[in-house]
């Protein structure tokens, strides 16, 4: 007689969520790569990316679509769950069973029929999304496809009234949540964040600018490919400039300007906190994350400017460069206005990000003839002009 196979359910033991208001961490490999759609619309079409030996294909069924950024919050609330238990030395485990309020108010939304009808049917998305990667393979494993969520039921009482979920989480997605080198702490108003781009930009800004005071800058030609966006690269540039315009990403401050070749070039770098509020930022632990941030222009494991399998697109500027820009924002106290704040990025960039530029006493602030010009609401009091990094 031949035995019934064992299910993956059956082999795992259940994880329950933790209660409490725990803090948000997001897997650093989703952070970097295009995994999920940014559109609030149905997208069929794959995601394919490509940057030297790194490879990734999103597969989607035509009933589902591509899971969405929004529905990426669920993996961000799982790998919360994941670090928090292993941090307590709790037992944890990639079967993960939760109500959907505890879900829902996790990740800021509703709690409503509606609401919880689009967290099912965002965990639809997530399961039926398949992912064709080469990122932290080893050298056998070339490949691997896998899916978000390998499953996940509705549980009922005795009577059948629904009363919690159940989900199992991919190994891949699980091994990294484990490992603390692979894992951030996010602000919590990255939930607030309405746009799909936003909330990319936030992630790939977080990842790769993290408290490094000198910032990071991307092309926007590269961030168009890195993002697996659909729409032309001119409706991309002109959606990142909206952004930059309304400074709207927590705890960092992006800049526009121009490379001496004339390509547009995104900036950004940590926000100036007031020091009578913020909070101090944890230690960082030198042994997993390679020490200090890395000085002048050359990026942490490399000997040149160029970032890993990326070619030139992207590199860390040095310490005392952008923090220039970005200290106009907090140095003029001189303004007409006190609740905005105005600088120029001229065809002079390039020199600034060089350390030429100077702050120049100008009133008003758009007396020049800019390249770009652009006010931001909520501009820092000139009586707190500290350039330490947000948590």
């Amino acid at each position: 007689m031949r035995r019934k196979p064992h299910s993956e359910r059956d082999q795992l033991e259940l994880f329950r969520a933790l209660p409490g208001d725990l803090a948000p961490r997001d897997a650093r490999d989703l952070m970097a790569y295009p995994f999920f759609s940014l559109a609030k619309t149905k997208r069929i079409v794959p995601i394919n990316f490509r940057a030297g030996a790194i490879a990734i294909r999103v597969e989607a069924v035509p009933e589902h679509g591509v899971a969405t950024i929004w529905d990426a919050d669920v993996l961000i609330w799982a790998a919360s769950q994941i670090v928090e238990a292993r941090d307590a030395g709790l037992k944890t485990s990639r079967l993960m069973a939760a109500t959907p309020y505890e879900i829902l108010t996790f990740v800021g939304r509703g709690t409503s029929a509606r609401d919880y009808d689009r967290l099912k049917a965002g965990l639809d998305r997530l399961q039926s999304t398949t992912v064709l990667k080469s990122i932290r393979q080893p050298a056998e494993w070339r490949r691997h496809r896998f899916s978000w969520i390998n499953e996940w039921k509705e549980t009922a009482d005795a009577n059948g009234r629904p009363f919690g979920l159940e989900l199992c989480l991919p190994d891949w997605f699980y091994a990294g949540v484990i490992d603390d080198a692979l894992v951030l702490m996010i602000d919590r108003a990255y939930f607030d964040l309405t746009g799909g781009l936003e909330r990319w930009l936030y992630r790939l800004v977080r990842k790769h600018g993290g408290r490094q005071d000198g910032g990071w800058s991307f092309d926007l030609v590269h961030l168009h490919a890195k993002s697996g966006i659909l729409s032309p690269l001119k409706h991309f540039a002109y959606d990142v400039r909206q952004i930059v315009q309304r400074q709207t990403l927590p705890g960092y401050q992006l800049v526009l300007t121009r490379d001496p070749n004339g390509a547009e070039r995104l900036n950004f770098a940590p926000a100036p906190v007031d020091p009578l509020t913020a909070r101090p930022a944890p230690p960082r632990s030198r042994s997993k994350f390679g020490g200090q941030p890395v000085n002048q222009l050359v990026l942490s494991g490399t000997a040149t400017l160029v970032l890993s399998r990326t070619q030139s697109s992207c590199y860390r500027g040095p310490e005392s460069s952008l923090r220039a820009c970005f200290s106009a924002l907090s140095s003029r106290s001189s303004f007409t206005n006190q609740k905005s704040f105005g600088f120029l990025l001229t065809g002079q960039a390039g020199n600034r990000i060089a350390g030429d530029w100077q702050p120049r006493a100008v009133n008003p602030p758009c007396r020049q003839k800019p390249y770009r010009c652009f006010t931001a609401a909520n501009a820092y009091d000139s009586r707190f002009q500290s350039s330490g990094a947000a948590a």
